[in-house]
């Protein structure tokens, strides 16, 4: 009986990780992100259709859509990219695109708040990447401690409770296999400065 629970509970606690790395995935957060940017900076419907549409195609669309065409191709093992091989061309893509989402955000005179969570997301992912030639660091946790430090700075102290879903997501990380302690902690430590002195710096 007592074996029988222990594995129930880790079924529990298995789903529960999936649930937190896919409703916190990366690629939710940097479309969610810039559309609260945008949100919170919109003077009107134009304004709001304007930047947050280049936002969201060049900042999540896109990069996106290389990693689902990917994974539909056989050439990428999954959307997480868990092969830490596989995630130099898609992460170099996604790149691309958010560097031409910036010159169009630059173009269009979105306010400086947006264009920094552009460049935030930019800053993370471009160091993201260059660790991952070497060594898996989490993609997930960078992403979200980056992510909850821009909330922060936008929306002030009482924000600083999404710091608990950045430790869920650590511990689903760990909980699914997918990476180590050492790698999300490490993960998170990149985020939460590369994304305040970002942010700051340009706004």
């Amino acid at each position: 009986m007592r074996a029988t629970t222990v594995d129930g509970d880790r079924s529990v606690s298995r789903r529960l990780a999936r649930l937190l790395t896919e409703l916190l995935a990366p690629g939710v957060l940097v479309t969610a992100l810039p559309l609260v940017a945008v949100a919170r900076v919109s003077v009107g419907p134009g304004d709001f259709l304007a930047w947050g549409g280049t936002a969201l195609l060049f900042c999540a669309v896109i990069p996106v859509g290389v990693i689902v065409h990917g994974v539909r191709r056989g050439r990428l093992t999954d959307r997480h990219i868990g092969d830490r091989t596989q995630r130099a061309r898609p992460l170099l893509t996604g790149l691309a695109s958010v560097a031409v989402g910036m010159a169009l955000l630059a173009a269009l005179r979105a306010p400086a708040e947006l264009f920094a969570v552009i460049v935030v997301i930019f800053v993370v992912g471009a160091a993201v990447t260059v660790v991952n030639h070497w060594w898996k660091l989490s993609v997930h946790a960078a992403v979200i401690a980056a992510s909850t430090t821009v909330l922060v700075l936008l929306f002030g102290p009482a924000l600083h409770a999404a710091w608990l879903l950045v430790a869920a997501v650590a511990w689903s990380r760990v909980r699914l296999r997918d990476h180590t302690w050492p790698q999300v902690v490490a993960g998170a430590t990149a985020g939460v400065p590369l994304a305040a002195g970002t942010f700051l710096a340009l706004t």
